[in-house]
């Protein structure tokens, strides 16, 4: 087995990157991190609620139990990580202070799951209201790392680059919340998950559903990409057919988009007509 993918294993089998931090122990009470994990200024990155609207929804109490305790060792993994390395530098251990970097930069190309759907997107109250500057390099910044990653020309596809384009993005969201980029950032966001990340359909459908309900006259076809996957991926012919009917009826939408959308009613619609005699 050779280096890189040693290093792949560790990434993928021990915790992942620090972005993917957050906030489930208001869910569970009597749960704490450790005081050191919440000082440490490598500190998981952590979702303002109140600020962003996350509204997580408990179902079962061990999945949250496990959650916060993946979250907390994930912190805790890579801030010793990064004290080793500096350890390492410290005191002049080139060799293993290459290897410590080699790793940390590993997480970077990691896609660290938050496991609960709405800890992974934030709610619909979000509204982009101002130009924020920061937020706008920030966006083309991700931009630019998903066209080195592939986006529009899957022959160059990097999946690695795609995950740190997300993370950017993610990031932008978190920061910025009333920036007028966050519609436009969803829509990336549902690309990437919908395109070029495995199994993850379900979180590409959610964030093109924030790209419309965060901006409702969004330029772009949120509806109509969120249609076909519910359509042809979930199986959700139901939720399809709702949206098709949007797709259909907003008149901005490009004519190749209408014509599919339009025909698949007729045909989704028929299909519930025949079952149900």
């Amino acid at each position: 087995m050779n280096l890189n993918m040693i290093s792949r294993v560790v990434v993928v089998g021990a915790f992942g990157v620090v972005l993917a931090g957050c906030n489930v122990s208001k869910f569970r009470t009597g749960w704490q991190p450790p005081p050191e994990l919440l000082t440490s200024p490598t500190a998981p990155a952590r979702i303002d609620a109140a600020k962003i609207g996350a509204d997580i929804n408990v179902v079962n109490a061990q999945e949250v139990d496990l959650v916060e305790a993946l979250l907390t060792y994930r912190a805790q993994y890579h801030r010793t990580l990064q004290q080793l390395r500096d350890y390492y530098k410290a005191h002049g251990y080139d060799m293993k202070q290459k290897w410590a970097d080699y790793e940390l930069e590993g997480l970077k190309s990691v896609k660290a799951f938050r496991y609960l759907l709405e800890a992974e997107i934030p709610g619909e109250q979000l509204k982009p209201t101002e130009t924020i500057t920061a937020a706008d390099q920030l966006y083309e910044e991700a931009r630019a790392l998903m066209r080195r990653g592939g986006y529009g020309a899957p022959g160059l596809y990097r999946e690695d680059l795609m995950v740190q384009a997300a993370q950017m993005l993610r990031s932008l969201i978190e920061q910025y919340p009333s920036s007028d980029k966050i519609d436009d950032t969803a829509f990336l966001l549902g690309e990437i998950h919908k395109e070029y990340l495995k199994n993850q359909e379900m979180l590409a459908v959610k964030w093109y559903e924030r790209c419309w309900t965060w901006n409702p006259d969004t330029p772009h076809p949120a509806r109509y990409r969120a249609a076909v996957v519910y359509d042809f991926r979930l199986r959700d012919r139901a939720r399809a057919l709702e949206l098709y009917r949007a797709v259909v009826a907003d008149e901005r939408t490009e004519w190749l988009d209408r014509q599919f959308a339009r025909r698949r009613v007729q045909e989704l619609t028929s299909a519930t007509t025949t079952a149900g005699q």
